[in-house]
C-alpha cells in the first residue's frame, strides 16, 4: 500500500498524473432508480464494486499488453468515465463484445447487494460490520475472500463471484458502518485483510461511545475518544447504555438513548446520521475493494483473475458426446470442430479461456472434464471412442445438466448424439438452468431411421422422442438440427463458426407460415450476416432492401454465398450488409427452421427486479424470472455503446421493449424504457404490464432503438423468459460446512396469485443425504410457507468442492402450471484447511484466512442491486493505490 507520507516528488509521473486526478470530479454513476428516489447522489455497494474491478481491470491491461496491438497508455484514460466497452476496445479491439464480462461484474455486484436482502444475511451483524462485532465481522471477510478464492481455482467462477460478493459488501460496510473515518484516518485499514495481525484500539462493551441526538443528522454525537467502534442495528443483539446505533428510519435501535447513529450509507439523513462523510467512507471503501480484487489477483495469477471477471470476449467451448458405437462419425466430427476452432483462435482474443467435455451412453454419463488448458481438452477428447452397445434412448439430458452445472454462464453448449433421451423427466429442469445459466444449446442430431446398425433397439419408438431437445433448445435460445453422418462435420464446422460472439436477430414472424415471408432488420453496426435454414425445403428466396433476390443454387450469389449439406443450408451474406428491412420466403412440405446471426459489438443484458422499501436499505432486488402476481421492474444494460467506430458520434437511443409469447410469436405488449443515468452506461428500466405477470407462461424480449443517425435498431435477447407462479428462495446459514458436518438451510415459497397446491421435491449433486420437513404446502394469494433441509456432508467429502442442492415446486399432476426451480451452490472445505499460497507467519502480507461460512444463494429472487451516486474522486482514481500494491 502506498504509505501515506511519500512526498510528491518521490512519486512516478504515472502516479503523480492519478494524485492529480484523485482532485478532479468525475461524471455521476449509474442510478439504481427505487433507491436513487430516496438518497439521491448516492454511492453503492454496486458502484463500488464496478468501479473498483474496472480499475483493476486497467491495470492488468497495462501490465500486460495485448499480443499483436500497441499497449494501452493510461493518459488515455485520464479525466473521462471508465467504460468496461472502452476498455475492451482499446485492449481487444474495436467491436470486441464485453457482454461477458459485464455479465460477470453484474453477479458480483448483485451479491454483493444480496447481504442487505437475503434472510440469513441482512440482520448478521458479523456480515455488516455491525454491533462492535469487528474481529468477528474480519474473520467472516476474510473466510468469505479465501472461498471465493477455493471456488475459481475449483473452476467454480459463479460460486467464487457470489462469494466476492459478499466479501465485498462486508469490507465496504467497514468504512460506512464503524467510525473509521471519523477517526481522521486518510488511507484504508491497514489490517482488515491481515487476518494474522491484532485489531487494535477496539471499544469495549462498557466504553460509552455516543452521545443522544434527537437530529436526522447527527454531526458530533460521537464521544471524543480515539477507539474503534461501530453501530447497533435493530433488536439483535440489543444495543448496550451508551453505544453508537446505526441510525436511519429503519433502525429500531436509533430510538434508544443514545438516539441518532453514525452510518454513511447514503447522502441522505433520514437513512445516514453521518450523511455527510459519505462520500469519503465511499472513497476509502473503493480502494479498499481494489487491495481486495489485487489480492485474489496476485492469489489466482493473471489467467485466474482473468476467468474470475470473465476478462475476455471468447466464450467457452463446451461438449457432450454420445460415446456409444454407432456414434463414430460424430465424435471425429467433434474432434475436428473442437481442434478447429482451438487451432483457429489459439493466441487471439476470441480463444475460448474454458473449455467442458461430459460423455454419455447407457446407462453412465460423466464425469466432466473442466480446464483452462487448450491442449489438455484436445487430449482427453481425443482419448475418447465409439465404444459399446446400449439402446436407445440414452442419458443425455442428465449429462447436459452436468455440462450446466460447470459451463460459465452465456456460453454455447454443443450436444452430439444420434438418440432421443432416456431421462426426459429432467426437461423442465434442464431448461430451467438454461434460463439460469444463460447458455445456448444446440442439438445436433444424426437420426436416421435406415440405420440398423450399432444401435439396439427394444421396441418401437415414438417420433416423438426427440421433443425434450426441442423443448430444451426453445428454452436455452438454442437449436436441434437434424442430419446425417456424410454431413455432421461440415454441419458441426458451420454451428461451432456461430458461438456466442454472434446475435441472433429477430424474425416477424418468429416461426415459417406458408407463403408469408419472414422479415429481419439490419444496421449499419451489424456484419458477418448469415441465414440458415434446415428442413425438407423445396424452395427459398431472400430478398434484400433494394430487392435484389438470390435464390436456393450453390454458390456465389448477388447477395452472399450459398451452402448446402442434405437438409441444412447457410447463406453468408456478403459485408458489408445492406442496411433496412430484408425478407426470407420459404416453400417446404414440414414446418422448417430458419435463423439469422450476425457479428455486433452492441447487445444488452436484462434483469427483473422488485422495489423493496422497507428493508434496513431500500433498492431494487433482483429476480432472475418474474413471478405471477408481483409487480416487476425490467433492467436492460446495453452493452457496446463504448466499441463505435466513430466515439465523438451521437449514442443509439432505445425506446421500448416489445414482449412476445413464445414459441408462437404474438406480441404482448410494448413497454416504454426509461434511461438511468448517463446514456453512455446504457442502462434502461420499464415496469412491466400487470397483464404479463398474471399468469405464468415464457415470452420473449426485443429490443427497439435508433441508431445516432435515425436508423432502426433491433436486438433480441437469446433466450426467452418465463413468468414463473411461485418464488423460491433456498439459502445456506452461516456456519462451517466440512466433510462430516449437517448444513441447515433455509427454503421459503411465495405465493403472489393463487390459491397454489404444490409438491416440493429436492436433489443434490453429488449425491449427499438431503432431508426436508416441506414435501407439500398450499398457498393461498400473498401467503409464504418456510422448510428446513438438512444437507449431510459425509467423511469421504472432497475438501474444495461444489454441492448443488436443487429445490422444485410443482403443482399436481394434471395442472397447467409449470414447475419452479431454486438452485443454491454451496463450497465444501476442511475444517482446517491450508492455503499454498498464503504469507508465511512473519511475513506482514495479506493471507486468505481458514474460517469459512456457507455460501448463500438464491434462484427466482436472487437479490442485488443498490443506490446510485456521483463520488468526485474520479473514476481512475483506484489505480493510486493498485499501482502501489507491487509489493504484495
Amino acid at each position: 500500500m502506498l504509505p501515506a507520507d511519500v512526498p510528491l516528488a518521490h512519486l512516478n509521473p504515472s502516479l503523480l498524473l492519478l494524485l492529480l486526478q484523485l482532485l478532479l470530479p468525475a461524471s455521476s454513476f449509474f442510478p439504481n432508480i427505487w433507491s436513487l428516489l430516496a438518497a439521491p447522489g448516492s454511492v453503492t455497494h454496486q458502484d463500488l464494486t464496478e468501479e473498483a474491478a474496472l480499475n483493476v481491470t486497467l491495470q492488468l491491461f497495462l501490465e500486460q499488453p495485448p499480443p499483436g496491438r500497441p499497449p494501452l497508455r493510461l493518459e488515455d484514460f485520464l479525466g473521462r468515465t471508465l467504460l468496461a466497452d472502452d476498455l475492451f476496445a482499446a485492449y481487444f479491439g474495436p467491436g470486441s463484445p464485453s457482454r461477458r464480462f459485464r455479465a460477470a461484474l453484474g453477479e458480483v455486484s448483485r451479491a454483493n447487494a444480496a447481504q442487505d436482502f437475503l434472510p440469513t444475511s441482512r440482520n448478521d451483524p458479523d456480515l455488516h460490520f455491525d454491533a462492535e462485532r469487528l474481529g468477528q465481522g474480519r474473520t467472516r471477510l476474510v473466510g468469505a475472500l479465501r472461498e471465493a478464492l477455493v471456488a475459481a481455482r475449483a473452476l467454480d467462477h459463479t460460486l467464487a463471484r457470489q462469494r466476492l460478493g459478499a466479501a465485498l459488501h462486508a469490507l465496504q460496510d467497514f468504512y460506512s458502518h464503524s467510525n473509521w473515518v471519523e477517526l481522521g484516518q486518510q488511507q484504508p485499514h491497514p489490517h482488515l485483510l491481515w487476518p494474522r495481525q491484532e485489531l487494535r484500539s477496539l471499544a469495549q462493551v462498557d466504553d460509552p461511545t455516543c452521545s443522544d441526538c434527537e437530529e436526522l443528522s447527527c454531526p458530533r454525537n460521537l464521544l471524543g475518544f480515539t477507539l474503534l467502534t461501530s453501530g447497533y442495528f435493530g433488536t439483535h443483539p440489543s444495543k448496550p447504555p451508551g453505544k453508537c446505533s446505526h441510525g436511519g428510519r429503519f433502525d429500531q435501535s436509533s430510538s434508544q438513548p443514545p438516539r441518532g447513529g453514525i452510518n454513511k450509507d447514503s447522502t441522505s439523513p433520514g437513512f445516514s446520521p453521518h450523511h455527510m462523510l459519505h462520500l469519503q467512507a465511499a472513497k476509502l471503501a473503493l480502494l479498499a475493494s481494489i487491495q481486495a480484487l489485487s489480492l485474489l489477483r496476485n492469489r489466482l495469477g493473471d489467467r485466474g483473475f482473468s476467468r474470475l471477471l470473465d476478462i475476455s470476449p471468447a466464450s467457452s467451448l463446451s461438449f457432450v458426446l454420445d460415446t456409444t458405437g454407432s456414434m463414430g462419425e460424430e465424435i471425429n466430427a467433434a474432434k475436428i470442430q473442437a481442434r478447429h476452432i482451438v487451432e483457429q483462435r489459439r493466441g487471439s482474443p476470441m480463444e475460448p479461456v474454458h473449455y467442458i467435455l461430459v460423455p454419455f451412453h447407457d446407462p453412465g454419463f460423466g464425469p466432466v472434464f473442466t480446464t483452462s488448458d487448450p491442449d489438455s481438452f484436445w487430449q482427453q477428447l481425443n482419448e475418447i471412442h465409439a465404444l459399446g452397445g446400449g439402446d436407445e434412448p440414452e442419458m443425455c439430458l442428465s449429462a447436459l445438466e452436468l455440462a450446466l452445472l460447470h459451463t460459465p454462464p452465456l456460453s454455447d453448449i454443443f450436444v452430439f448424439t444420434d438418440a432421443s433421451p432416456k431421462d426426459a423427466f429432467l426437461t423442465n429442469r434442464v431448461e430451467t438452468l438454461t434460463q439460469e445459466r444463460r447458455c445456448r444449446v444446440t442439438f445436433l442430431v444424426t437420426e436416421d431411421p435406415s440405420r440398423v446398425q450399432g444401435r439396439a433397439r427394444r421396441e418401437v419408438l415414438s417420433p416423438l422422442r426427440f421433443e425434450p431437445y426441442e423443448a430444451v433448445a426453445l428454452a436455452s435460445g438454442g437449436e436441434v438440427i437434424f442430419t446425417k453422418d456424410q454431413h455432421i462435420q461440415d454441419v458441426a464446422a458451420v454451428v461451432g463458426d456461430s458461438m456466442a460472439d454472434l446475435v441472433t436477430l429477430p424474425l416477424e414472424p418468429p416461426v415459417v407460415v406458408s407463403g408469408r415471408p419472414l422479415v429481419f432488420s439490419v444496421d449499419a453496426l451489424l456484419q458477418r450476416v448469415t441465414v440458415r435454414i434446415h428442413g425438407e425445403v423445396s424452395s427459398f428466396w431472400i430478398r434484400n432492401p433494394a430487392g435484389v433476390s438470390q435464390g436456393q443454387e450453390e454458390g456465389e450469389g448477388p447477395l452472399g454465398h450459398t451452402r448446402r449439406f442434405g437438409q441444412f443450408w447457410i447463406v453468408t451474406i456478403s459485408d458489408p450488409p445492406q442496411t433496412g428491412t430484408w425478407e426470407i420466403l420459404v416453400t417446404a412440405e414440414s414446418t422448417p427452421r430458419v435463423r439469422v446471426q450476425a457479428q455486433t459489438s452492441l447487445d444488452f443484458l436484462f434483469y427483473f427486479g422488485i422495489p423493496v422499501e422497507d428493508g434496513p436499505h431500500p433498492g431494487l432486488y433482483p429476480l432472475t424470472q418474474p413471478v405471477a402476481g408481483l409487480q416487476t421492474q425490467l433492467l436492460v444494460e446495453v452493452t457496446g455503446l463504448g466499441s463505435r467506430g466513430n466515439p465523438g458520434a451521437p449514442l443509439p437511443h432505445f425506446s421500448h421493449v416489445v414482449l412476445r409469447g413464445v414459441p408462437e410469436g404474438v406480441e404482448l405488449g410494448r413497454v416504454p424504457l426509461e434511461p438511468t443515468g448517463p446514456l453512455e452506461r446504457g442502462f434502461l428500466a420499464a415496469s412491466l404490464p400487470s397483464a404479463l405477470l398474471s399468469t405464468a407462461g415464457p415470452f420473449s424480449l426485443e429490443l427497439i432503438g435508433r441508431d445516432g443517425e435515425g436508423q432502426s435498431l433491433h436486438r433480441a435477447a437469446p433466450q426467452p423468459c418465463t413468468v414463473v407462479p411461485v418464488l423460491l428462495e433456498l439459502s445456506g446459514s452461516p456456519g462451517f460446512l466440512a466433510p462430516g458436518s449437517k448444513a441447515p438451510l433455509s427454503l421459503r415459497i411465495a405465493s403472489f396469485s393463487g390459491p397454489q397446491d404444490l409438491d416440493l421435491r429436492t436433489s443434490v449433486k453429488p449425491s449427499f443425504a438431503l432431508t426436508s420437513n416441506l414435501s407439500r404446502v398450499r398457498l393461498e394469494p400473498n401467503e409464504s410457507a418456510w422448510g428446513r433441509l438438512w444437507l449431510e456432508i459425509p467423511d469421504s467429502a472432497a475438501p474444495d468442492s461444489v454441492v448443488m442442492v436443487t429445490v422444485t415446486a410443482t403443482g399436481p399432476e394434471a395442472s397447467p402450471v409449470p414447475p419452479t426451480h431454486a438452485f443454491l451452490r454451496l463450497l465444501v472445505l476442511a475444517p482446517t484447511p491450508q492455503d499454498p499460497l498464503a504469507a508465511p507467519a512473519h511475513s506482514s502480507g495479506p493471507i486468505l484466512a481458514s474460517t469459512s461460512p456457507a455460501s448463500t444463494s438464491v434462484t427466482r429472487g436472487r437479490a442485488g442491486g443498490g443506490l446510485v451516486g456521483n463520488p468526485w474522486w474520479g473514476t481512475v482514481g483506484g489505480v493510486l493505490l493498485l499501482l502501489g500494491l507491487a509489493s504484495w
